[in-house]
């Protein structure tokens, strides 16, 4: 019997905000060996290996199928993986880590402002300097399709291995290619970001692996792990309303109300005064409205989806 290998980031926000959505989940994360151990357990999902790595690690051993899950940045997977449809599968994005991956020229060139404009720019420096423009970045498959997709072939590619946004100033690249999130780094550097030099948007994801071996047991795992993550979420647009009496089947079809069997109703939240209303003209008040942190089986084939969409390619 295998186990579910996930990976988390290993420090920083992302790590922070990788936690705080497990545990919303219903699945608590706690490191062994204190802060500095690289293995940990979730509570509620002991079939699980649970490992913290970098953020780059994961996305590589995602694309290599030594990890069936891990939480990561799409940016990542889109340039380590030469074809990220055929080696990953974007379970859920989850809502933080965003950063835009942008192409990003000096702010003194006036005269570029698309990728058109750094073709010519690039061809006209070429001319002047006798070399290629220089365009730094980590991200170099990423880069070279983008470049490839808008025909920019004026320039090469230089590995940046410190900060990026440093390179024009310190005179090591004519161009970058980063990550951003409000680009004030980018505008302190003196420079600016290309009006249609938008790579990819992206934001940590719970992503899978569809080259890990998916066999039985790992699918039970990762299916009790999904259904614990739709039940958060299912919750978190909706409200338990309990009247004073029996709700009418026509009066919650009406209403678009789950009924349930111990009592009381399930209720989009962003209906839940306007129902209230309605049901205590009906004479069912007072309406009580509580909170649900869970729950289940309310988008029951999530979860099946997923699991045949990454077992059928493993």
């Amino acid at each position: 019997m295998s186990k579910l290998n996930i990976a988390i980031p290993s420090k920083g926000r992302l790590k922070e905000k990788s936690e705080d959505w497990l545990r919303a989940s219903g699945f608590k994360l706690t490191q062994k060996g204190g802060g500095r151990g690289y293995a940990a357990e979730l509570s509620g999902l002991p079939d699980a290996n649970v490992m913290l790595l970098s953020a780059r690690e994961i996305a590589e051993e995602l694309i290599r199928g030594n990890l069936h899950i891990g939480v990561t940045g799409q940016d990542l997977v889109h340039d380590l993986s030469a074809d990220v449809e055929r080696d990953v599968l974007v379970i859920k994005r989850l809502g933080f880590g965003g950063a835009d991956v942008v192409v990003a020229v000096p702010a003194a060139w006036l005269d570029v402002d698309t990728m058109a404009d750094l073709e010519a720019a690039g061809a006209l420096f070429r001319e002047r300097h006798g070399r290629r423009m220089r365009v730094a970045t980590k991200y170099l498959r990423l880069t070279r399709r983008f470049f490839a997709n808008k025909s920019v072939g004026e320039y090469r590619l230089i590995e940046s291995a410190g900060a990026t946004e440093a390179a024009p100033a310190a005179g090591t690249a004519e161009v970058i290619v980063d990550i951003t999130s409000t680009g004030a780094t980018l505008k302190a550097n003196g420079l600016k970001i290309l009006s249609d030099g938008v790579i990819l948007k992206s934001q940590a994801a719970l992503i899978g692996s569809r080259r890990a071996n998916w066999d039985a047991s790992a699918q039970a795992v990762l299916r009790h792990l999904l259904e614990g993550v739709e039940a958060a979420s299912s919750a978190r647009t909706l409200s338990r309303i309990e009247p004073s009496g029996p709700i009418p089947e026509d009066i919650a079809s009406r209403l678009g109300l789950t009924i349930l069997a111990a009592g009381g109703a399930l209720c989009l939240t962003k209906n839940t005064s306007n129902v209230c209303r309605e049901l205590v003209t009906h004479g069912l008040g007072p309406v009580a409205v509580t909170t649900v942190n869970h729950v289940f089986g309310y988008d029951s084939d999530v979860a099946s989806k997923i699991i045949a969409s990454l077992s059928q390619t493993a």
